[in-house]
């Protein structure tokens, strides 16, 4: 969830939601990707009016707790001024964003585009400041990685610290963010190149398999699959399933059903007993007795006891493969290097390349 707060004035009351908040002008590219009919129609509104910085801001915190009463409250100012800015920001753009109903609010269709259109503006804000504090600290570029499906940073030890000798006065910024919020921003022109599990790409994408880890079962201690040296998947699947999480790892979880579904030859039911969004919470479930964890040995999360204890799986390895992403298109001096250190690190020809 981005610090809003860190744009505009903590108000207390009404009057310090004000207008002397930076306005936010239609300046901002609506050409960088494709966006649907929806999003033109605000950006063409937006374009013939005057949005601040304090109509975003509120409208945020409302579409994030679809209550009027609990938004006030984190914005610190009385329900009333709060449904004044909404309807102001509604009057502005000619489109309801919200549907009123008795226990509070839904986003309409319109709402819900505008709504990942103004997190966008504040995710924008928060990199402008970031690059003006980079150069005040006499950096000369930035290259903006977004990493999601846990891929774990160590990894990219080795590549990040070529960076660091061959080009100093270049830094580095490593996000964390959901695969949908990468694409996007790769898109939208606020990551330059990513880390993925997924290579199910939209338009304008470009990806390359980087490199494969193989699965293993994470077990708890006296677990009965530990008299195996190297577990056969069809007994794991025999027991309860401690798998990361569809949304927050997307593109792992998508490819933990494709190997499992094509390890067996029949048709499987998964009992999944629990969804992890990270190796540290799967780590806890396991040891806790939840169930099995599958996931790929680079993820895995180290065990300070013996708790936890890690077996091969047993017959044809099954590996997890990573993707290196980035937008088509033009491209800084800087990311071109750093793409020419990724494929001399991770050894991957050109031809590998898969077009979104």
């Amino acid at each position: 969830m981005h610090n809003f707060n860190e744009f505009a004035p903590e108000p207390r009351m009404d009057s310090a939601i004000t207008a002397d908040e930076t306005a936010v002008q239609p300046a901002y590219s609506t050409t960088q990707c494709k966006r649907s009919p929806e999003a033109d129609i605000l950006c063409e509104n937006a374009a013939r009016c005057r949005i601040e910085l304090r109509h975003l801001r509120c409208f945020i915190f409302v579409a994030e707790e679809l209550n009027f009463t609990r938004a006030a409250a984190r914005l610190h100012i009385e329900q009333s001024p709060l449904s004044r800015i909404i309807k102001e920001l509604e009057s502005e753009l000619a489109i309801s964003l919200f549907e009123r109903h008795a226990r509070g609010v839904r986003l309409t269709w319109p709402g819900q585009v505008f709504f990942e259109e103004a997190k966008r503006i504040f995710t924008a804000l928060e990199q402008a400041r970031s690059n003006v504090q980079s150069a005040a600290a006499g950096y000369r570029g930035m290259l903006r990685i977004a990493l999601s499906d846990c891929i774990v940073p160590q990894r990219l030890a080795n590549l990040l610290a070529n960076c660091r000798v061959e080009e100093p006065e270049v830094e580095i910024r490593l996000h964390e963010v959901p695969f949908t919020q990468q694409v996007h921003g790769l898109l939208n022109g606020l990551y330059d190149a990513g880390f993925a599990r997924s290579d199910a790409l939209q338009e304008g994408i470009l990806s390359r398999a980087v490199w494969s880890d193989a699965l293993v079962a994470m077990l708890p201690a006296r677990h009965p699959l530990l008299v195996h040296r190297e577990v056969p998947i069809k007994e794991v699947l025999r027991y309860p399933l401690i798998l990361c999480h569809p949304t927050a790892c997307k593109g792992h979880y998508q490819q933990m059903e494709r190997l499992l579904q094509s390890a067996v030859t029949e048709a499987i039911n998964l009992n999944v007993a629990e969804h992890a969004a990270s190796p540290g919470v799967m780590a806890a479930l396991v040891a806790a007795g939840y169930g099995v964890g599958l996931t790929s040995a680079s993820q895995l999360a180290s065990p300070s006891s013996s708790d936890i204890i890690t077996r091969p799986l047993a017959g044809p390895i099954l590996h997890q493969t990573t993707y290196f992403l980035h937008a088509e298109g033009d491209r800084s001096p800087q990311l071109e290097r750093f793409i020419d250190r990724t494929k001399r690190e991770f050894d991957y020809p050109a031809i590998d390349e898969i077009r979104g």
